[in-house]
């Protein structure tokens, strides 16, 4: 299934070659496929709606990350 995805890094990655990005991917059925670079085969599916609304709440600063 990964070889029919097309994945798409981040803009806000590292720009390099690294393993430290996030990459999008749609299917035919309008899912969306999140992964992390550096565990390319752990996924998260969604479809569009709620993943607008997780940025739209990044954006907005209502959802913060707080360090590890």
């Amino acid at each position: 299934m990964d070889q029919a995805l097309h994945w798409q890094k981040s803009t806000f990655s590292d720009g390099g070659d690294g393993n430290t990005c996030v990459e999008l991917a749609a299917t035919e059925s309008w899912l969306i496929c999140i992964r992390e670079s550096d565990t390319p085969t752990t996924r998260l599916t969604t479809t569009l709606t709620p993943l607008a609304n997780l940025i739209l709440g990044i954006k907005s600063g209502r959802l913060t990350t707080s360090p590890v």
